[in-house]
């Protein structure tokens, strides 16, 4: 098991491949690529879509109005953005916001991979529709969020994009009470209540 400072060195170095990277036609366009911030030892990691104009400018994620509703959504369960990770499928802006095409979301695949794996989290909750196809192909996320899934031995809880909430008050709602059952499931998922029958947790709509 690697130790805190060898994660987090790990992690700086896969940073500055990806604020090098060239590997699509998006570092062309880019200001900013924006690898992910937080703890190497988050028992949570988060994995948005894309930067926006926002986070394109700064080189950090989740920083625009969808990063404001992120940041409350975490100080309501008393947790801070240097407490989780936060990161993005594709690591550079899209122009004018578009969705990252599949070929782009292939070459940024092994960043993410390597970080999954380098931070090992408990649970990965992607936010919106191109984080959650990335582990679950073919769903819709309107069916999927707010359910445990298990998916290559990792546990993924799909959850609303908060820029999705931002536009649609039922969305903030449903996003806002999916996001306050993260402290009870990483609760089960440490003391391994998951795995007793009697106390079933995948793919089901958490009570």
């Amino acid at each position: 098991m690697l130790s805190k400072k060898s994660k987090h060195d790990l992690l700086n170095n896969l940073s500055l491949q990806v604020l090098d990277c060239v590997n699509c036609e998006l570092s062309q366009s880019r200001t900013c690529a924006v690898p992910g911030m937080g703890s190497s030892d988050s028992p949570v990691m988060f994995i948005g879509e894309a930067p926006g104009y926002h986070e394109d400018i700064s080189g950090f994620p989740f920083v625009g109005s969808a990063g404001k509703l992120l940041t409350d959504l975490l100080n309501e369960i008393s947790m801070s953005r240097d407490s989780v990770y936060i990161t993005n499928i594709v690591k550079c802006r899209p122009p004018e916001n578009r969705n990252p095409y599949l070929s782009e979301i292939k070459q940024c695949e092994s960043y993410l991979s390597r970080q999954i794996s380098m931070i090992d989290p408990l649970l990965i909750v992607p936010l919106g529709k191109f984080a959650m196809n990335y582990f679950i192909p073919g769903e819709l996320i309107t069916s999927v969020s707010g359910t445990i899934q298990e998916i290559n031995d990792r546990h993924v809880y799909p959850l609303l994009h908060p820029a999705a909430a931002l536009r649609k008050t039922e969305y903030k709602n449903r996003l806002k009470e999916d996001f306050l059952k993260i402290p009870s499931i990483l609760d089960k998922l440490t003391s391994r209540q998951y795995l007793t029958d009697s106390n079933p947790l995948f793919c089901s709509e958490l009570s």
